[in-house]
């Protein structure tokens, strides 16, 4: 009986588009077919139309806090469904553990932005980049900046090593800045990812429009793009450098990201000893970037740059270790590598070492020995662990041209740090470089001159090891991407990637206008003062700039001195008065963090109510000092207010509230500035 081949199909337009079978894909593990694409074209217009028309404004009925939430839910619901991904990215070539990289580092990618928007986005679509600062003598005229939702569709092309986290990882910043996604992934292993796209619809979270998915080429889809959509890009340094100047890309401007893969880099630091735990921690590490994902990872090491006393050393280490790799059919306990995701990446390594082989020996690679594990084998796509050694390390030596995107790396002797850094520059840019030392010398010394080429920088040492997540593991919260050859772009880093994903505006204008437009009490704007005390409202009564302008209170020397006892503090500016006298404050100041305490006193209201906590203090400045007799003054406005849609253990909701704080003197002479953050009840829900 003959087995039909499942068909993938694109997600277009709120339907699954594609019946009639085209190119099919085939089990890396075995070669047999695992799924097929489908022949029927893409109309990309109406792809976008429903991008546009129907995805936009689902997202942008959300805010932030909301895209946040559904993130996290998202996050939620993808963990529980892990087996099926789990058991479809066997197919891949990958273990086990190769998996866990890819699935839930994706569905963990997701998590980390929720966190992320949760705790640093506001409650609205707009974010204000501030502070707002004044552009005029008598603080009539303000400016500041704003970051929005950019109105445009996102297109994300990506690669076939990490079908699941490379999708997410791009998806996750660009719906929590409100743009609807259109994903690309690599075909070789598309059938992951539409798995994982058929996942994320059936959760039902996800407001129509804002993810399509695309099985097959992306026809004339850049020829529709428009300057508010944004096109992200994951793989080779020549596909990325030819759709950068697509022509309308560049005609309307509209912004290109690049991830390319790059040749990546390890120096072993001349100050490691053969016996050093760190010799072994380098050898572990090259050894590890070699075999994971059979070392199809963009953040692999492909040049690992070592003494020139150590090299012989570091090559047998390395050898043993890669000696004792079980290669073959994930699906067997004992296999640790499995093969590349398909013969066409096989054909391209084999041809990419016969270029690296020009200027360098073959220390360990394939041969007639090697003999992947498992039934059916033959027909797969497997690899041998390769290790090379340069002769050439030369400018223009296919060592810093040619990087064999699988289980390959070379090792590159130097005799001084200078050499070092040389070598590794001559990649011309990459996403990762470490560097293992044992010295803090040699990191200061190593890591400024480094960091020009390369985006991420890892110092692994015996004290780190135990809790790095290793060289080749971009992180959301750190940028992942690099310079040069690495593409020139940037992604993840925390909240720095949603920023990408928005419009960034300069505003002017009066400071009751420019809180008006972003949403919270800019200094010098109109206030709202009332004879209820602002802690007294609920978090849904409470208004941008609500007010309070306190009583007064002067300082005396009392204060001073039970301060210093009471705190400890006895630094000679409150209490040496022939020192303080000589000092260019020319007198005995007060404590500062008593001006905190003091302004506390002032407009604290003490009687239980809606106020419920203070959890912390920003952008803290102690602007003039306070002396003895001085007299202060406190006002507090109601600067912002974030609704994280949260509850205590008894239901009732709560809010954040931020509160701006203006400490004053007698001669109305700001002293002490700073934001106080509290939780904020809200009202409760009648019975």
């Amino acid at each position: 009986m003959t087995v039909r081949t499942p068909q993938l199909q694109s997600f277009i337009a709120g339907r699954w588009l594609g019946e009639s079978p085209a190119q099919i894909l085939h089990s890396a593990v075995n070669g047999r077919a695992v799924a097929s694409t489908h022949a029927e074209a893409i109309d990309f217009g109406e792809a976008l139309d429903h991008a546009r028309q129907q995805g936009l404004p689902g997202l942008l009925a959300l805010d932030f806090q909301q895209r946040a939430a559904r993130l996290k839910a998202l996050a939620k619901y993808l963990t529980e469904h892990k087996e099926t991904l789990y058991a479809i990215s066997a197919h891949t070539g990958a273990t086990r553990a190769d998996s866990w990289i890819d699935i839930e580092g994706g569905s963990g990618t997701l998590f980390t932005y929720a966190s992320i928007g949760t705790n640093e986005f506001p409650s609205s679509n707009l974010l204000h980049e501030g502070p707002a600062f004044a552009l005029g003598k008598q603080g009539r005229f303000a400016g500041s900046h704003i970051l929005v939702p950019r109105g445009g569709v996102a297109v994300h092309i990506n690669a076939f090593n990490f079908p699941v986290w490379g999708m997410l990882e791009k998806f996750a910043p660009s719906f929590l800045a409100g743009m609807p996604c259109i994903v690309k992934p690599a075909t070789a292993t598309s059938y992951l990812a539409e798995a994982a796209v058929r996942l994320i619809q059936q959760s039902g979270l996800l407001p129509a429009g804002s993810l399509q998915l695309v099985i097959g080429s992306t026809g004339d889809l850049l020829d529709r793009l428009q300057p508010q959509d944004v096109v992200t890009f994951t793989g080779s340094a020549d596909t990325a450098a030819r759709l950068r100047v697509h022509p309308n890309l560049v005609a309307n401007a509209t912004p290109f990201n690049a991830e390319a893969d790059s040749l990546n880099c390890a120096i072993l630091g001349p100050d490691v000893g053969a016996d050093d735990e760190e010799f072994e921690l380098f050898v572990k590490e090259v050894a590890r970037e070699m075999t994971t994902k059979a070392g199809q990872k963009c953040t692999a090491i492909r040049r690992a740059i070592v003494p020139r006393q150590q090299v012989d050393a570091v090559a047998e280490r390395l050898a043993a270790r890669l000696r004792k790799i079980v290669v073959g059919d994930p699906a067997l306990e004992s296999v640790r590598m499995g093969p590349l995701a398909s013969r066409d990446q096989q054909r391209d390594v084999e041809q990419r070492l016969a270029l690296l082989k020009q200027g360098a020996d073959i220390l360990l690679g394939a041969g007639t020995a090697f003999q992947p594990q498992g039934e059916g084998v033959a027909e797969g796509a497997f690899f041998a662990p390769t290790l090379l050694l340069a002769r050439d390390t030369a400018a223009g030596s296919p060592v810093h041209e040619v990087e064999a995107f699988g289980p390959v790396s070379t090792l590159l002797p130097y005799d001084d740090l200078d050499e070092a850094l040389a070598l590794a520059a001559r990649g011309r840019g990459s996403l990762v470089a470490s560097l293992v030392t044992r010295t803090p010398a040699v990191a200061a010394r190593v890591i400024p001159a480094a960091a020009a080429w390369h985006g991420r920088l890892l110092v692994l040492d015996r004290e780190s090891a135990p809790e790095s997540t290793g060289h080749g593991s971009p992180l959301p919260q750190l940028k992942h991407g690099g310079p040069g050859r690495a593409g020139g772009g940037e992604e993840l880093g925390g909240a720095r990637a949603v920023k990408h994903y928005l419009q960034r505006s300069a505003v002017q204008g009066s400071p009751t206008m420019l809180a008006a437009v972003v949403g919270e009490h800019v200094r010098g704007a109109q206030v709202r003062e009332s004879d209820i005390h602002p802690f007294r409202h609920y978090f849904e009564d409470l208004q941008i700039g609500d007010s309070l302008s306190t009583h007064r209170r002067t300082v005396t020397e009392a204060d001073i001195v039970n301060f210093g006892c009471l705190s400890g503090d006895h630094f000679y500016m409150h209490f040496d008065d022939i020192s303080a006298r000589q000092s260019p404050f020319g007198k005995r100041i007060a404590h500062g963090y008593f001006v905190l305490s003091a302004a506390a006193g002032l407009f604290v209201s003490p009687a239980p109510g809606p106020v419920l906590a203070n959890y912390g203090l920003d952008t803290l400045r102690f602007v003039k000092p306070v002396g003895i007799g001085d007299t202060l003054r406190a006002r507090l406005t109601c600067k912002r207010k974030i609704d994280r849609n949260k509850k205590d253990a008894n239901g009732q909701g709560q809010g954040v509230v931020a509160w701006d704080v203006e400490v004053s003197n007698q001669d109305d002479e700001l002293v002490a500035s700073y934001d106080i953050l509290t939780l904020v009840a809200k009202r409760p829900v009648a019975a």
